[in-house]
């Protein structure tokens, strides 16, 4: 078969398709894996409850809270489609939720749903990165222009979302030492800025896109409410709007442990996902934005998917309405996770004390970020010994989109550790990676 350019750039191996084939293949084994790569959320069982409670009442075509008014049934939002835009009553209860909560004066208008967040990032980042034409003296020119990674290391499943080429730009981090819970052994990134505002590209107009995410996948990282607000006044500086993914943050999923707020104004893109809640399976992301974003990402959709996926936004939409989701997001989710860090913290610390590791500060998210200084391979070298014992990460050169990491030390020296696993796992596949690693600096004395 001879596939088009378009063809080849997708069939090439990439860091996202090596991890969920991975992922899919621990799942599909005989023997047992230490599931510790991958973005999956932990079963969590206050959460299983609500949202099958919630199932069976839609399955019986029930009605919610006792109300008269009956919500879309499992059979209606399987055997119809909605239109571009999305299903109509999940956004109007987002409106109504997030105008309740942030008091954001938000419209029907303002929101899209496409089929997960992945999805979303595909129309954003093709939207506003690439080959742009403007006029100048009666002629069209042809200007690329790029998303702009104000903090790597940044999300895998960036990397190769653009339909031809790559069109990122990204700010290595500065590298604070830092303490947690009163404890040495911990960093933090945080965002240069003087290095941002010198990009050439920024003053060129070859910028076409803010984005970063908050809390960040893959290290945990919580942009302070000081940097958000520099990112967005230098997004209207340069007429270029901020993109924030949301995954893990504020008001849902919630696993987010600083003290921050969340804003929105019309220069601002908020994508939100129902994966981290755990509905993963039911393809739901949500996107807040000026009215003309949504216009084109309903048109996106008309093209790409006809219209997304309605059961997602069923299963959610009386939990938005009578804020079961923040509750369940507040006092179920976050505790749960911020628990597996201190587990996790506690076990490596246990394996690894002794030994040059460095933990990125757990501020939120599901993962742990580690720091191997000097480590004598690779962390791709380390991946592949550590597959072979029934352990899986992710190796860290695939979280740099916008950075050539061939002479970036740092960025062949961490992996990302998932926390959702349950304690039994977390324990064994610790275990897993405190052996390899201590014999791997041991050889190298």
């Amino acid at each position: 078969m001879k596939f088009s350019k378009f063809g080849q750039k997708f069939i090439q191996p990439t860091g996202i398709s090596q991890l969920m084939d991975d992922l899919g293949d621990a799942l599909k084994s005989d023997e047992p894996v230490n599931m510790l790569g991958g973005g999956n959320p932990a079963r969590i069982d206050a959460v299983n409850e609500l949202f099958l409670e919630t199932y069976q009442v839609l399955g019986n075509d029930g009605s919610f809270n006792n109300s008269d008014e009956t919500n879309s049934t499992a059979t209606s939002s399987m055997a119809n489609y909605s239109n571009p835009q999305g299903d109509a009553a999940f956004i109007d209860a987002l409106v109504g939720f997030f105008n309740r909560h942030y008091d954001w004066n938000l419209t029907s208008e303002n929101i899209a749903l496409t089929n997960g967040s992945q999805n979303a990032f595909f129309y954003l980042f093709n939207l506003f990165g690439g080959a742009f034409v403007k006029e100048k003296d009666s002629e069209e020119q042809t200007i690329d222009k790029s998303i702009l990674l104000p903090l790597a290391p940044e999300y895998i499943g960036y990397s190769d979302v653009h339909v031809e080429g790559q069109h990122f730009m990204a700010v290595l981090p500065h590298i604070d030492e830092v303490t947690h819970d009163g404890e040495e052994g911990f960093f933090k990134y945080r965002v240069d800025f003087e290095a941002l505002e010198n990009l050439p590209a920024l003053k060129e107009g070859r910028i076409g896109a803010i984005c970063c995410s908050r809390p960040t996948n893959p290290t945990g990282n919580v942009l302070t409410d000081e940097e958000m607000a520099h990112l967005a006044e230098i997004a209207k500086r340069y007429d270029v709007p901020l993109i924030i993914d949301n995954a893990y943050g504020m008001p849902f999923p919630n696993i987010i442990y600083s003290d921050v707020t969340l804003n929105w104004d019309d220069n601002t893109i908020l994508c939100f996902s129902l994966s981290k809640i755990g509905l993963p399976g039911v393809r739901t992301g949500i996107i807040v934005a000026a009215p003309e974003v949504i216009e084109a990402v309903s048109a996106m959709n008309a093209v790409v998917n006809l219209s997304p996926t309605r059961f997602g936004a069923s299963i959610a939409t009386p939990l938005m309405k009578n804020d079961a989701i923040k509750d369940l997001s507040d006092n179920d989710i976050k505790p749960f996770y911020q628990q597996q860090a201190k587990t996790a913290v506690a076990l490596l610390k246990n394996e690894l004390g002794d030994y040059p590791l460095s933990i990125h500060k757990p501020e939120g998210a599901i993962f742990l970020w580690l720091w191997f200084k000097d480590l004598p391979i690779s962390t791709s070298e380390l991946y592949e010994i550590l597959k072979e014992k029934g352990t899986l990460i992710v190796p860290s050169e695939y979280f740099f989109p916008g950075i050539d990491v061939s002479d970036y030390k740092h960025a062949h020296e961490c992996i990302r550790m998932s926390i959702a696993a349950d304690e039994d796992t977390l324990e064994k596949g610790i275990a897993v990676i405190g052996e390899v690693v201590r014999g791997l600096y041991d050889k190298a004395k």
